[in-house]
């Protein structure tokens, strides 16, 4: 085989591995998109689920309502988050309100005892399994995404085409590391 042979077999085997390079920072670009979405599809059950929890705490706890409008603009601050850090930040703000309200149930043990606030907690347990699985794989996908962009020689199609690294979902403070302790 000649000289010219060889550089056409070597150049074609450096397109096809750019292109599959390409591909899979493309996969991995969509992947992460999607898992972004899933998050705010979790979240929006979440931000529909707070108001049956505080209109169910309000009717055994009606003078509480510094608690209820904390929990109100909480939400909506959550509602109005985008990116990775401005929603960890309202998460912070909407576990803090939710202690709050969870707080007052333990004050009355016939709402603790209520059906329908039962199936609530049920409900908004599951929720809250489901946002925390979300934020795992968004995470794991970033990190798949970040790695490709940032490592050699795949970083030269990745910056070739444009690809940015994600930004992880992480909570902004120390405290927030530790799980709440949630009873009813």
């Amino acid at each position: 085989m000649s000289a010219l042979g060889y550089i056409i077999v070597l150049g074609g085997a450096a397109l096809l591995w750019g292109g599959l390079t390409y591909n899979r920072l493309v996969r991995l670009r969509v992947r992460s998109e999607e898992a972004w979405r899933d998050i705010d599809t979790q979240l929006k059950r979440r931000w529909d689920l707070i108001p049956n929890l505080v209109e169910t705490v309000k009717g055994y706890a009606s003078h509480e309502s510094e608690v209820f409008e904390r929990v109100t603009l909480a939400r909506s601050r959550g509602i109005d988050a985008s990116g990775p850090r401005d929603q960890a930040e309202a998460e912070m703000n909407v576990k803090g309100a939710l202690k709050s309200l969870f707080a007052i149930v333990e004050s009355y043990p016939d709402l603790k005892a209520n059906q329908n606030f039962l199936a609530l907690q049920q409900t908004f347990e599951q929720v809250e399994d489901a946002i925390q699985r979300s934020r795992r794989y968004y995470n794991a996908v970033v990190r798949d995404l970040n790695t490709m962009i940032q490592t050699f020689p795949r970083n030269v199609v990745a910056n070739l085409f444009g690809f940015r690294e994600r930004e992880f979902f992480a909570l902004p403070g120390e405290e927030e590391r530790e799980a709440p302790r949630v009873r009813f």
